[in-house]
């Protein structure tokens, strides 16, 4: 799924097309995704796509250009860092919570060359009250793991779709 691609309208009206039912959690998953992304302006200008969005989970996927490289000429890590960061967001406010970061960490395992394209699939560890965890692997498209990240989420007040 590409989020760019949703129309917006019919996210936001899962509800008058049920009948006034509450959304699916997969539902309130994609409409929350949808709201984030809208201003999500640093994940847009990288390039960044949504490839899939579930609850507690999300793959994006960036293609690493010449201004992303080091002076080695591979990926900077902190681009890498910035996409696992970005679906671990994703991943942590598909319940419809206001989620941030408490703490990061990653592990860099091999060197990736521009022109790659790297997906950055996050999943829920645990979530337990205003606090998880989530596991964010970076691969190439052919699968080849490339740096592993975790992320420690905690909710804040509010929510991305309002509280109806």
């Amino acid at each position: 799924m590409q989020i760019s691609s949703l129309l917006w309208e019919e996210i936001f009206h899962v509800q008058s097309r049920k009948g006034g039912a509450a959304m699916t959690p997969q539902e309130l998953a994609e409409a929350a995704a949808a709201a984030m992304w809208n201003d999500d302006s640093a994940s847009q200008r990288l390039g960044m796509a949504l490839e899939r969005i579930a609850p507690g989970e999300a793959v994006l996927s960036m293609t690493i250009t010449d201004q992303m490289t080091n002076g080695h000429g591979m990926c900077h890590g902190g681009y890498m860092f910035l996409l696992a960061d970005s679906a671990f967001a994703f991943a942590c406010n598909s319940y419809n919570q206001r989620v941030v970061a408490q703490h990061c960490s990653i592990s860099y395992l091999i060197p990736v060359a521009r022109g790659t394209r790297l997906m950055a699939h996050a999943r829920e560890i645990s979530r337990r009250g205003r606090s998880g965890i989530y596991d964010v692997r970076l691969s190439t498209e052919a699968g080849e793991v490339v740096a592993e990240f975790r992320g420690h989420s905690r909710v804040i007040p509010g929510t991305h779709l309002g509280e109806g």
